[in-house]
């Protein structure tokens, strides 16, 4: 279908991101996957996207870093961005903002939460 949205779910955690890749699967989004932001980058090169969701803690480059190559990268054509993290999100808002991230979602988090999270970006 040439009207699903395309959702890029970046994060070195293997089981969530099938956890992530089934549920969202089920509710018709189509989806990309990366286990680092390297590979994000590349994947963001040839394939475009409606919406990232990116864990902050990964190995070679943070989800922060690749939120703001994003952004400085793609402009007004960049996607919607969602970290997602288990930090502490209160004391770390100034980065988050400054990231280029249009949210965050508080790792451990509900899926029905994230389901209305995405709508809205969405929307």
């Amino acid at each position: 279908m040439a009207n699903r949205k395309r959702i890029l779910i970046v994060d070195d955690d293997s089981d969530l991101v099938e956890l992530l890749n089934i549920f969202l699967t089920g509710k018709g989004y189509e989806l990309l996957t990366a286990s680092d932001g390297k590979q994000a980058l590349q994947l963001l090169g040839d394939h475009p996207v409606d919406l990232v969701l990116l864990d902050v803690m990964m190995p070679y480059m943070d989800g922060y870093h690749v939120a703001f190559e994003i952004s400085n990268k793609m402009g007004t054509e960049a996607p919607k961005i969602v970290l997602m993290t288990s930090r502490d999100t209160v004391r770390e808002k100034g980065v988050i903002l400054l990231s280029g991230a249009h949210s965050v979602m508080q790792k451990p988090f509900d899926l029905e939460e994230l389901d209305q999270k995405i709508k809205e970006m969405l929307a």
